[in-house]
Formats: C-alpha cells, sequence, structure tokens
C-alpha cells in the first residue's frame, strides 16, 4: 500500500470517527437542550398566568359562566375565611353567577386563535399551549380544553410539589403506546398574601418542539458531511504533498544512481524533508567525489600515456646527431604533443567543474536560433574555406530557452565544430528546429545534419564516452571529451542528445530542451 494511501486512511478514520462523536454528541445535546429552553419558557409564562389569574381566583371569577361555581369554589372560599379571622365571606359566592372571570374569558378567546405564523419555514395555524387551575386539594377549577373541569390532579407532580411550595413540573405521554406523544407541565402557585391557595399549570406537547429538532438535526447532518468533505479534500491534499515530496526524493535517489547530473529538490514549507534532500545531496558529492577522481585518474592516465611516450621518443632521438631538418621535425612533434595534452587537461578541468554542478546559475532566458548562428558565424572561416552549405529553417515566433547562453553555446560550438569536421569539402550541413510536446511540457528540438560519412556500428554506442574519438578526414585526433562536456551542458539545461545514422546518408545530432 502506498505511503500517500495510508496516510489519507488514517486521517479519513481519524476525521470520521471524530466526526461520528460529535455528530452523535450534538443529536444528544439538541433534543434536551430545546426542551429545557421551553421549560424555561413555560416556567415564566406559568408564574405571569399566575399573577394574572389570582384576582379572578380569590373573586371566584375563575368560571366565565358561572356553572358549578359554588362547588368549585368551595376550597377557595375556605382558604379565604381562614385568612379574613373566620368570618364568612358570602360576597364573593353571590356574585359568582353574575360576574364573569375576565381571565376564563381570555382564555377562552385565546384557544380559537389562528395565529397563521411561519417560523422560518413551519407554519403554525394554531396555538399548542394548554392552561388548567386547581384549588388547594388539587381539583381542577378551569381548564382551557374544558375536559378535565372537577378532576382530582392532586396526585400529579406539578400540582402536588407546587402546593407544598416547590418546583413542579412533569412531562406525561398522552398515549402510552407512543413515545413522541409526550406533554410538558410546568406549574406556578396562585398565592393570597404569602399562602399557597391554588395552582396554574401550562402544557405543551414535546411533538410541537418536534419540527424544530428534525430541522437542527438536518441541518447538523448537512453541516457535518460538509466538514467531512473538507476535511477529506484537506486530508488528501496534505497526502498528496507529503508524499510528492517523498516522491521527489525518490526520483533524486534514483536519478543519483543513473548518474544524472540532477539539482536537489527543495521543498516549500517542508524543513524536515529539505534537510533530508540536503544530507542526501551531500552525500551524493562526497560519493560522485571518490568515485569521480579514481576514474578519472586511470582515464587520465591511459589517454597521457601514448603522448608522454611520444614525446619521451622523441627526446631521445634529439639527444643524437640529426640534421637541422630532422631536429625541427622531432621538436614539431613534442610541440604538438604538448599541445594536445593541455587540450586534454583544459577540456577536463572543464568538464569537471560542468560535471561537479548539479543546478544553473544564474539563468536568464535566450533565443536558441540566435545562439545558433553565433556559433555558425564564430565557425564562418572554416566555413567559407571548405565550401560548406549551411541551411538554418524555420523561423519560429517563440524560441527562448532558460539557462546559461555561454554553456550552451559552447555545447552548440562542439556539435557544430564535429558536424565540419566530418563532412566533406563542398558539403551540406542542414539545421532544423521546431517545437514539439509531451508528457513534461513544452520544448524545442534541434536537429544538425551533415552529409559525412556514416559512424561504423560500433562506435555509435560509444561517442559519449571519455576520450573517445574517431578519425577526422584532415588526420587530425580530437580529445573524445568534446561530445561528453556537450551531454553534460545539454544535461544540465534538462536536455538530451543523441547521435544516430541516417538512412540514406549522413549523421544526425538532435538535441531537446525545455522551452523557457
Amino acid at each position: 500500500m502506498r505511503f500517500s494511501l495510508r496516510i489519507f486512511l488514517g486521517y479519513f478514520l481519524l476525521v470520521a470517527l471524530l466526526a461520528a462523536y460529535v455528530l452523535n454528541l450534538m443529536k444528544e445535546e439538541i433534543e434536551p437542550a430545546m426542551r429545557q429552553s421551553a421549560e424555561e419558557v413555560l416556567l415564566d409564562t406559568a408564574n405571569l398566568l399566575a399573577v394574572m389569574v389570582q384576582p379572578d381566583f380569590i373573586a371566584g371569577r375563575l368560571n366565565s359562566r358561572g356553572e358549578n361555581a359554588t362547588s368549585m369554589h368551595k376550597g377557595a372560599m375556605t382558604a379565604l375565611s381562614s385568612a379574613s379571622g373566620g368570618e364568612e365571606q358570602s360576597e364573593p359566592l353571590r356574585d359568582l353567577h353574575v360576574n364573569e372571570g375576565r381571565f376564563a374569558a381570555a382564555l377562552a378567546q385565546y384557544s380559537l386563535r389562528q395565529p397563521n405564523a411561519k417560523i422560518t419555514d413551519i407554519t403554525h395555524e394554531r396555538t399548542y399551549l394548554r392552561v388548567y387551575v386547581t384549588n388547594e386539594r388539587g381539583i381542577v377549577l378551569l381548564d382551557s380544553e374544558k375536559k378535565e373541569v372537577g378532576q382530582d390532579y392532586s396526585r400529579w407532580r406539578d400540582v402536588s410539589r407546587t402546593l407544598r411550595g416547590e418546583y413542579g413540573a412533569r412531562t406525561t405521554l398522552s398515549d402510552p403506546n407512543n413515545p413522541f406523544s409526550g406533554v410538558m407541565y410546568v406549574a406556578a402557585p396562585i398565592k393570597n398574601e404569602g399562602q399557597v391557595v391554588g395552582v396554574l399549570t401550562v402544557s405543551r406537547p414535546s411533538w410541537a418542539m418536534q419540527p424544530y429538532i428534525m430541522r437542527s438535526e438536518k441541518k447538523l447532518v448537512h453541516t457535518m458531511i460538509v466538514v467531512i468533505l473538507a476535511g477529506l479534500i484537506a486530508g488528501a491534499l496534505f497526502s498528496w504533498w507529503l508524499s510528492r515530496g517523498i516522491t521527489q526524493l525518490t526520483n533524486f535517489a534514483n536519478n543519483v544512481s543513473a548518474g544524472k547530473a540532477v539539482p536537489v529538490p527543495r521543498f516549500f514549507a517542508n524543513w524536515e524533508l529539505t534537510s533530508l534532500a540536503s544530507a542526501l545531496g551531500i552525500m551524493r558529492d562526497e560519493l560522485d567525489g571518490k568515485g569521480y577522481i579514481e576514474n578519472y585518474v586511470h582515464e587520465l592516465t591511459h589517454e597521457l600515456k601514448s603522448p608522454l611516450a611520444g614525446i619521451r621518443a622523441s627526446a631521445e632521438i634529439l639527444q643524437d646527431d640529426l640534421s637541422k631538418a630532422e631536429r625541427q621535425r622531432f621538436l614539431q612533434h613534442i610541440e604538438a604533443e604538448v599541445s594536445r595534452m593541455q587540450r586534454v587537461v583544459d577540456y577536463l578541468l572543464h568538464l569537471a567543474s560542468m560535471e561537479a554542478r548539479h543546478e544553473l546559475h544564474d539563468a536568464q532566458t535566450f533565443s536558441l536560433k540566435a545562439l545558433i548562428e553565433d556559433q555558425i558565424n564564430a565557425l564562418a572561416s572554416q566555413v567559407e574555406q571548405r565550401k560548406i552549405t549551411f541551411t538554418v529553417s524555420p523561423n519560429l515566433i517563440r524560441d527562448t530557452v532558460h539557462g546559461e547562453s555561454f554553456l550552451f553555446g559552447q555545447a552548440l560550438r562542439n556539435v557544430v565544430q564535429n558536424a565540419l569536421d566530418f563532412t566533406d569539402s563542398d558539403g551540406q550541413i542542414d539545421i532544423a528546429l521546431e517545437q514539439y510536446s509531451d508528457q513534461s511540457g513544452i520544448g524545442l528540438k534541434l536537429t544538425i545534419y551533415n552529409d559525412g560519412a556514416a559512424i561504423p556500428e560500433y562506435a555509435l554506442d560509444k561517442v559519449f564516452d571519455r576520450f573517445y574519438s574517431l578519425p577526422r578526414s584532415n588526420g587530425q585526433k580530437s580529445t573524445g571529451l568534446g561530445l561528453v562536456l556537450t551531454r553534460t551542458i545539454v544535461e544540465l539545461h534538462g536536455g538530451k542528445i543523441t547521435l544516430m545514422n541516417v538512412a540514406e546518408q549522413g549523421v544526425q545530432v538532435v538535441i531537446t530542451v525545455p522551452q523557457g
């Protein structure tokens, strides 16, 4: 399993568990919180209505029509008689049948109301509040629904606890078989001169709050889904970012193993990966340095054997008695061999500095076609002397490359010089520049063709080896380092160089490089 996938799955599991816990916690808290809030509202409502009903309760005007007033109000009159020193209060009893209770009348009008109110997306077409009043014995004197008048409610907790001076409330199922049929009851005492003479209870069915609870839960679920998706996207991006860095390090290690000159990767806002990449780069330089020196010592020793042997032989011969012409010939041979050794050393120093570099310095954008024309102009004397025809085509709208123009110019000079060296007089060299695109992006393709003799098959795989060279038509021998240096410079610019024989006649060099 990929490292990034393991990170993502772990992150997904963590987010899923956390989301499930939070969702379950919120769902468990929503309904109790809403019920507690509703209970507080009912408590305030009960106390307000208890104060409002007190005058009618004491005056015996609870029933707006006076029906059964004497029996229902007997307890209240007894309390009032005790409060007044035992004297019988006959005046309120005489007024029971003639005075309407304002509270009862208002309650009756309230039950008929149709608010047709739309609270957010929920419409209310009726009222849900129920009010009933009991005396000090728990007998119902007034019921807004007119169903329980005369019933004994003294055993209900809302009434019994309130009569004892405590907070009275209860929740009761209106249908024992339906768990959602609960009704919340909250009571408040009706007092006369500090004594509890009755109880007013307000109630509201729990299912009236259910639409709000369901809406809140639905909104919570949607929100949690969005949060989970956002978390998963963030987790995927984080996993991709981290795995991308590891992939870059892996590619860097593979390129180093393949001997490619690649820059040490850098990572934004990731100090650990940057430190690891730097450590790998230092290790690469240390290991390359040891093998590099050992390899170069062997190659340089092998390459210098031949000129040193020639110089030694010429020096020994010069010790003999020779003619002036012969002496001059051997001296010229020594000078030629010394010059060749100097060129080898210079090329090796330049090549060593190039191969030790893993990235460009002070890179700028330059025109590849203009750089090609500069190299052709620099070799104009050779071109004219050997009557070689050059063609450069076509003219691209955009032919820019990002890099070091001086280095890339050296690489082009080596390729063009090789083409000249292996082209016969009156020959043809064609240079074509075109644009291409592949998975890595848009680039430029430079093709340099000469109509000289084909490269032997056995040499095709060796032309980019150090110190390997083929004899020129003029008999001169090169250092065998020009194409090696060219390949190093091209690869430093992120490009690639290939050399091949053309089926008809001639040799073709192809250089591809990213477009700047």
